[in-house]
């Protein structure tokens, strides 16, 4: 037998070498302060035995559970002791011998030993990018300002609530769930069952939500990746909310449509589809702006050194970066156009080269600085459509709106046509190095860009 110290109390533990087990048969004097352990190549579980009555074969209630890898975090503690820490919770396994201990010690080392799977997740992400990202994620500031983008928050609730007929009794997928809020919308419009996927630390906060909602009998939170995960059963529906900069920056549409692996055959998906919208704009104010930020490499005696020599390279780099804000629609010198993704019908693969050719006919006479962007997403339920709007005649929301500057502006007359392409293409730091070609027809006059999706510069008050 095994000794379990949680909170100053032992329990008895019985170890098992296998993935899913039954809880071994104890006598009720035992079964009242015991618990027992699964381990696999994937987790450690440790399950409390108290309360559950002796004729049942349900594992009880899992009081820790963490990944068993190479990252796990485990230390011995005296001759007898192992402590595993996940996050801020750690579980301390005391042994009653030294060969139980060892015995143990063993398969926990030879599972984090085993060779890791690289899962498609891995595969496309640097891990340093990874790493960032899901700290970033994992902080409770960041969750609150989501959940404070009233326009996402309440439009996201509209969306599942008034379309609550594909919601009811239903099965759900809530991937890359945050805090849990629209795994709590989906048990509002009654879902019998969601599971709620989610790879940061926050995943214990959404815990502690669902547990302090009384909704773990509807709500279980899945802490890892949709890409390296495990579903009990297939899904009715996906709720995610995965857009990012520029709709594509963080890449986490991939992820959103990789979870269609658990979707059934006519399941629905939360967004339906999205719009990416794009125009032509003309703001001499922020091209001299962008261009000033590299005036400080100009000085020729900066503490007695001449940094003149790098003006070039700085004024390289605040050019590749997109500019996160806001403007007045009338610095737009043409009809926007559209290019549209259909998440249910597009693949993975489908966004790893988004190319985006335009043709714009311009609606006045000026300088071209740019093109500025937005996009819109869609709720398509059965009983009604509801759209989320990131554009700069809606609401603001914490996506604001993105402008790629040109190199060099071009100058067109009212009535000539601009013409090219803007190319995505995906990059392993969660992110997209863009592409820009623009031609004025009538003239020829031609000029572009490359930009750094993931070093955007956030102008915004």
């Amino acid at each position: 037998m095994l000794s379990f110290l949680e909170k100053k109390r032992v329990y008895f533990v019985f170890i098992f070498s296998t993935f899913s087990v039954s809880a071994p048969s104890l006598s009720s004097s035992q079964r009242d302060h015991a618990c027992y352990v699964k381990i696999s190549l994937k987790n450690l579980e440790v399950f409390s035995l108290e309360n559950r009555s002796s004729g049942s074969d349900a594992d009880g209630v899992c009081v820790f559970k963490c990944l068993v890898n190479g990252d796990t975090e485990c230390c011995r503690v005296g001759r007898e002791s192992i402590l595993i820490t996940l996050g801020y919770n750690s579980a301390l396994l005391w042994f009653q011998s030294h060969s139980e201990y060892s015995t143990f010690s063993n398969a926990l080392e030879r599972y984090r030993k085993q060779k890791k799977e690289y899962s498609v997740f891995s595969q496309r992400t640097e891990a340093a990018s990874a790493a960032q990202y899901f700290q970033f994620y994992g902080c409770i500031s960041q969750q609150q300002n989501m959940l404070q983008d009233f326009v996402r928050t309440a439009t996201y609730h509209r969306a599942i609530l008034q379309n609550h007929t594909d919601f009811k009794d239903k099965v759900v997928l809530d991937v890359g769930c945050g805090s849990g809020i629209l795994s709590f919308f989906a048990v509002q419009a009654g879902a019998r069952k969601v599971y709620a996927v989610e790879a940061s630390s926050v995943a214990q906060y959404a815990e502690v939500l669902v547990k302090n909602n009384n909704l773990s009998d509807k709500i279980t939170v899945l802490s890892g990746k949709i890409e390296e995960i495990s579903l009990p059963e297939t899904v009715d529906v996906i709720i995610s909310e995965p857009m990012g900069y520029m709709l594509f920056n963080e890449r986490m549409l991939e992820s959103y449509l990789h979870s269609k692996k658990w979707l059934k055959s006519n399941g629905m998906m939360f967004p339906t589809s999205s719009d990416i919208h794009l125009a032509p704009f003309s703001d001499e104010q922020l091209y001299n702006e962008h261009y000033s930020r590299a005036n400080f490499w100009y000085q020729q005696s900066f503490y007695g050194v001449n940094l003149s020599s790098l003006r070039g390279a700085a004024v390289d780099e605040y050019f590749r970066q997109p500019i996160v804000d806001t403007f007045d629609i009338r610095i737009l010198m043409a009809q926007t156009i559209k290019y549209t993704v259909n998440f249910i019908e597009a693949k993975e693969e489908d966004l790893h080269r988004v190319e985006i050719p335009f043709m714009f006919h311009m609606m006045q006479s000026g300088l071209i600085h740019g093109l500025a962007f937005w996009f819109d997403v869609a709720f398509v339920g059965s009983l009604v459509t509801v759209w989320l709007s990131t554009a700069p005649t809606e609401p603001l929301t914490h996506w604001y709106q993105v402008r790629c500057l040109l190199q060099t502006p071009l100058f067109a007359k009212e009535g000539e046509t601009l013409s090219g392409k803007v190319l995505f293409v995906a990059n392993k730091r969660q992110s997209y190095d863009i592409q820009i070609v623009a031609i004025v027809n009538q003239t020829g006059f031609k000029s572009g860009n490359v930009l750094d999706l993931k070093n955007p510069f956030f102008r915004y008050a």
